[in-house]
């Protein structure tokens, strides 16, 4: 039977007390890998005399020759007691890397840290061309030019700040959202984390997550905003894999001539406040939940939580950062367990 459920406040509480962040973490096993990618070969370029250090000896480089080029990093946490029924892997959105779900901009435990006291094996990953995975000539690899963004662009762009003109170079004077959850005064630090992004990876970057899944095997997959075409295209490639999928304000989907391929994967859809303040965000919800819709209509089970229509207010693009994170995921980690991923004592 099909379903779309938009989740109620009833629902979405009970259960959902956050993790003790107290409690030590026991790991049975850490640890990081590479997966994906592919060789490349670079010819016709001049050969250069480089001086690495200064004062030393300078080397002639051949750029000629071939590159390990869109791997993708991988960072993995297996608690010592662990409850979930499947590996949960983390994925970033655009201009971001694994930080996401590290420690807030002010310094609380991110997202991985709670789903390990809860007992999942965590998997946070950097896609291609971020952070630890590292990145590749342009254009000759990489098509095309890096997107950078100013420091105001993520705060008028994220619902952080009220719209354009919102951010100011001093916290003071900033116009948030009313009743905003994401840490102002950190700001500064959240750009820290922003890194370039390209617009021509799209197929790199599946291509390793595709990787990834087949290296972990079946799992469940969180995913944030860029990676929601990543999330769904995975899903839809391995749909014998993937147990489950969390889309936390995708801004893309999967390819719905393929929709029925995500008929027997519960999936969770995550909304936080102030879309309707915004230019673009109505648009990109109004996209997810038809396809939330289809996936329903296709035998699938789609839920929707709206933090605003829950009660919990004032969350940004960035709700995994924003003050009430825990509080977010618990949401989350409820319904995982309604879902029966998670094991029985």
């Amino acid at each position: 039977m099909s379903r779309l459920a938009i989740v109620s406040l009833a629902t979405v509480l009970i259960a959902s007390m956050p993790a003790n962040a107290d409690e030590p973490i026991s790991l049975r096993g850490m640890g990081s890998f590479h997966v994906g990618g592919r060789l490349v070969e670079i010819s016709g370029k001049p050969v250069k005399e480089v001086t690495f250090t200064p004062g030393g000896v300078p080397a002639k480089v051949d750029p000629n020759g071939t590159y390990q080029v869109e791997q993708m990093y991988v960072q993995y946490f297996l608690p010592a007691n662990e409850k979930g029924a499947y590996p949960l892997l983390l994925w970033h959105g655009g201009g971001l890397t694994g930080v996401t779900y590290e420690t807030t901009p002010d310094g609380r435990e991110g997202w991985l840290n709670y789903f390990l006291r809860k007992g999942f094996a965590v998997y946070n990953s950097d896609a291609v061309e971020r952070g630890r995975a590292g990145w590749a000539q342009y254009p000759d690899i990489f098509k095309g030019e890096p997107v950078f963004l100013t420091t105001a662009n993520p705060f008028e762009r994220f619902r952080i700040g009220d719209g354009p003109g919102s951010y100011d170079p001093d916290p003071a004077k900033r116009k948030l959202m009313p009743g905003s959850q994401f840490p102002n005064e950190a700001y500064e630090n959240f750009v820290k984390q922003n890194v370039p992004r390209w617009t021509t990876t799209d197929d790199a970057t599946i291509a390793a997550y595709i990787a990834e899944v087949d290296r972990i095997g079946p799992c469940i997959i969180l995913f944030h905003s860029q990676a929601g075409t990543f999330g769904f295209k995975v899903a839809q490639a391995r749909p014998d894999k993937v147990k489950a999928l969390i889309a936390v304000e995708p801004a893309g989907v999967g390819d719905p001539a393929k929709v029925d391929l995500l008929k027997n994967i519960p999936t969770l859809f995550v909304y936080g406040d102030y879309i309707e303040r915004d230019s673009r965000w109505p648009k990109i919800r109004a996209t997810g939940i038809a396809f939330a819709e289809a996936i329903s209509a296709a035998g699938g089970s789609a839920d929707v939580i709206d933090l605003p229509k829950a009660g919990i207010h004032g969350n940004s693009h960035v709700m995994m950062m924003d003050r009430n994170n825990r509080e977010v995921a618990g949401l989350i980690q409820n319904w995982l367990e309604s879902k029966g991923l998670t094991k029985k004592p």
